[in-house]
């Protein structure tokens, strides 16, 4: 075994003073060995971000209390250290980079400026050493062109990009522990591959050791050495990785590894009549230039695009950041000039006026992927389910509040307490049963569901996907699914279309695609997707 870089012995933090003080770790333990890769794992709530960013003490030391125990870093305990110290340890003996990197990176500097930032605070290089450091940097961590692109801003750059961009950075000094925290959580699932196998890289390159904070077991696995489980703000159990996945102890352990979802969809009946109809839909966006803007060119988001869906069945439309597919789904609702024919039970209603369409406005909903998002901070449970009926002016104040009941409690949330509270009183996954129920209130017959498990954790993803099962047999609804995981797309999905630059390159049903895929670029998606070969595997 190594010699042991950082120990977290005991470690107790509290948020909040006093009566309000609400304790989000208690008492845990465990050490990093130098060169290896540990995971901390657990889902959303159970205090790995708190105990990841107390080792750089992020937080506002005015909000949070550290009332016991330590955490060394080479024999120093980072929690006791003065300031001066303390920033000398940020950025050059840890590193950390964090899962939103849109978030993390200033919009204001070029990317130049902010990787320069780290060097002239730890190293002290001169403007053309730096500059050279930066660019041999971006390049180590796979970014394209990197001489030209340290001049572009954050918004410039993909979510991979950026991802990279912010791996660079925090491996800028050479530190001694590299901190990533859920960082690949919001990428698609080829990206996500390409980041987790440059961890590997450059960790084994730089002989780091890294603290690996994440809600997926399926990455621990073919990335970590050893592993720690938390829940609700203890470790419950603790091992090298292969011993945890052969031989897990403790009941949530059995637990998290067990979380899978079904095999596939629930049976539909045969075939069944179209309820909508997609024919050569197009959605071009115009490139303008010149003091006249005349338009040179266009950027075709989607491009001629054919399906139909079902009564019944599940629709996926599967594909990378960029492909087409939200813009697919703002295009079927209307909320996005396109081109071609939307056929909904029998009228296109590209043709429609906005009186007209009114009522078809009933028939299709979405429901986004992230809950908390589009349910206003300011509105009630009740006011938020069931502002639908108010719009469409349905029922009496007493029948909308039965049939807001009603919608909540077919989404398990029944309890009638639950009406006037807020969406910040609720969990990720609760407030993603809210969106759906508020989605349901006005009875649709499709919902377009544009990635709304992809920001919770596996187990609640899970729950999300057995309960779209459910409400789709007992209301007899349609589906349009848009993911990036193919895990959730199989469980769920009857047939499949996938999207590249904004066209479909296969379709199909989802038996056959995931089973005998025929174009390269899907294969490669599923190869991403379910190989365990992958991030050295059997090195």
């Amino acid at each position: 075994m190594s010699e042991i870089l950082a120990q977290v012995r005991d470690f107790h933090a509290v948020f909040g003073r006093g009566t309000a003080a609400n304790p989000v770790v208690h008492g845990i333990n465990f050490d990093i060995h130098r060169g290896e890769i540990f995971a901390l794992v657990g889902e959303s709530g159970s205090g790995k971000t708190v105990t990841a960013q107390a080792f750089l003490r992020l937080y506002d030391e005015a909000s949070i209390s550290y009332p016991r125990g330590s955490i060394l870093f080479e024999g120093k305990d980072i929690l006791a250290l003065p300031d001066a110290e303390l920033r000398s340890l940020r950025g050059r003996d840890i590193g950390m980079v964090f899962q939103e990197p849109m978030i993390s990176l200033n919009p204001l500097h070029t990317i130049e400026k902010q990787l320069a930032e780290s060097l002239r605070l730890h190293r002290f290089l001169p403007a053309p050493q730096c500059r050279a450091e930066i660019i041999h940097r971006l390049e180590r961590v796979g970014l394209a062109n990197a001489a030209q692109r340290i001049h572009a801003y954050p918004h410039q750059l993909s979510g991979g990009e950026r991802q990279r961009v912010m791996i660079a950075l925090a491996l800028i000094n050479d530190p001694k522990l590299f901190i990533a925290d859920e960082p690949t959580t919001a990428l698609d699932v080829t990206v996500q591959a390409q980041i987790l196998s440059l961890i590997k890289e450059l960790q084994r390159e730089l002989g780091m050791a890294v603290l690996f904070i994440t809600h997926d077991l399926g990455i621990v696995r073919r990335l970590a050495d050893r592993v720690a489980v938390m829940r609700d703000g203890h470790i419950v159990e603790t091992g090298p990785v292969e011993d945890l996945f052969a031989h897990p102890q403790h009941p949530y352990t059995v637990e998290l590894i067990g979380t899978e979802a079904s095999e596939g969809p629930e049976e539909a009946a045969e075939e069944g009549e179209t309820i909508a109809e997609v024919n050569n839909l197009r959605v071009h966006y115009p490139l303008k230039r010149g003091f006249l803007r005349r338009i040179h060119g266009y950027v075709k988001a989607v491009d001629g695009v054919d399906f139909s869906l079902h009564r019944g069945k599940t629709l996926g439309i599967v594909g990378e950041s960029g492909c087409g597919k939200t813009t697919l789904a703002k295009a079927l609702l209307r909320l996005e000039q396109s081109e071609g024919s939307l056929i909904i039970q029998g009228f296109d209603i590209r043709r429609l006026s906005e009186k007209e369409l009114r009522p078809f406005r009933r028939k299709i909903q979405i429901i986004f992927q992230d809950p908390y998002g589009s349910l206003s901070p300011r509105l009630t449970i009740r006011e938020l389910v069931g502002e639908g009926l108010l719009v469409h002016r349905l029922g009496t104040e007493e029948e909308r509040r039965l049939q807001v009941l009603q919608a909540l409690s077919d989404v398990g949330l029944g309890n009638p307490e639950f009406l006037d509270r807020y969406p910040n009183e609720f969990s990720g996954g609760q407030r993603q049963r809210i969106a759906i129920a508020r989605a349901l209130v006005l009875k649709p017959e499709i919902l377009v569901l544009d990635e709304p498990t992809s920001s919770l954790d596996r187990t609640v993803q899970f729950q999300i996907v057995a309960l779209l099962k459910d409400l789709q047999i007992r209301h007899g609804l349609s589906y349009i699914f848009i993911s990036h995981d193919l895990r959730v797309v199989r469980s769920l999905c009857h047939d499949v279309i996938i999207m590249r630059h904004g066209r479909v390159v296969e379709r199909g049903p989802a038996e056959q695609i995931f089973n005998h895929p025929q174009e390269s670029y899907t294969r490669e998606l599923l190869s991403t997707a379910f190989s365990q070969e992958r991030f050295g595997q059997g090195d």
